[in-house]
């Protein structure tokens, strides 16, 4: 008899990636629970969890389904929508609310207990930041792009100056920002000594020594597979203008793949995207990776095999 135990996936109504892994799932007859916490607990679903000495159990309703948290196989952190309180409410009655429902609802839902975890969200969290990937990826073996983090103008212009290949900067992390009203997004662009000022000092900055690169790769891991592909773009940044890219398959060199092994196993993940610039010479260099990056927008049977491949984390659930 097959695995009756459900897998929950978190995310949100307009996410067609997910679609692509469900269907799987659903072929392979493995049941699946959708559900997105920020926004479904102000409409028609709710959670319960009971802690009692040596037993925890729970329930989650929904308008289709009852599920018990405690049975769940696998959680598909992809997703979900933002805790943000409910419209309804204002001020900080609703700033109330969100934090609760994010330390409440979220605790509930990373601590199943048994489930297995694509990824945890603590170690997304954990993961996102550029300090810590630099840490990890600097302790996993992978060639880094000499990097300064600082909120000292002096000392951002003469990492810049004494930089051979010259440099660019590189937000920290990609805070929404607004221009005359229009989201705006901030890209990593070459910069140079005499363009810092003293606004530096605001908070701190990320500055990387450009790397000569050939082209750029991105390389998705799931579990112990790794999936490679060479981008081709006329921007320094590949993401600016997508239209403009190209992307095949290539391989992924062994150094690399065992590098990647230990990454993700030193921030406990189970899926992760890797960005490299890659040299003439052959050199990989680590830029960053993303826990939670998209990757259906990459070569059909590349897209394909990393579909394949997250249904079987989630279909095995946690390891025995």
């Amino acid at each position: 008899m097959g695995d009756s135990r459900p897998v929950l996936v978190l995310t949100n109504v307009y996410d067609v990636t997910a679609d692509v892994v469900l269907r799987l799932l659903a072929e392979r007859r493995v049941p699946v629970a959708r559900f997105d916490p920020g926004a479904d607990l102000h409409t028609d679903a709710s959670l319960t969890a009971a802690y009692r000495s040596g037993v925890q159990r729970g329930m989650l309703r929904t308008s289709s389904r009852e599920l018990d948290i405690a049975r769940v196989r696998s959680v598909w952190v992809r997703r979900p929508s933002p805790y943000e309180g409910p419209a309804g409410l204002s001020g900080q009655d609703r700033r109330f609310a969100a934090e609760q429902s994010s330390w409440g609802t979220g605790g509930v839902l990373a601590s199943l207990p048994g489930a297995h975890y694509v990824n945890h969200p603590w170690n997304n969290r954990a993961a996102e930041s550029k300090p810590v990937q630099l840490s990890v990826a600097q302790r996993s073996g992978f060639l880094l792009p000499d990097t300064l983090i600082t909120d000292d103008p002096r000392e951002a212009r003469g990492f810049i100056d004494s930089t051979d290949s010259g440099a660019v900067y590189k937000p920290l992390w990609n805070t929404a920002y607004r221009v005359d009203g229009q989201p705006h997004s901030v890209w990593v662009r070459e910069v140079r000594g005499h363009e810092v000022t003293d606004a530096v000092s605001v908070c701190p900055h990320m500055f990387q020594a450009k790397v000569g690169k050939a082209f750029d790769a991105r390389v998705t891991a799931v579990g112990d597979r790794v999936f490679g592909v060479r981008i081709d773009s006329p921007d320094l940044d590949w993401r600016r203008r997508q239209n403009l890219m190209t992307c095949t398959p290539v391989e992924v060199p062994g150094t690399i793949a065992r590098a990647i092994a230990a990454y993700t196993v030193g921030l406990g993940l189970a899926y992760g995207a890797f960005d490299f610039a890659v040299t003439s010479a052959g050199d990989w260099y680590f830029l960053e990776c993303n826990p939670n990056g998209q990757w259906a927008w990459q070569p059909a049977g590349t897209t394909a095999a990393i579909a394949r491949a997250l249904a079987d984390q989630l279909e095995k659930g946690p390891e025995t």
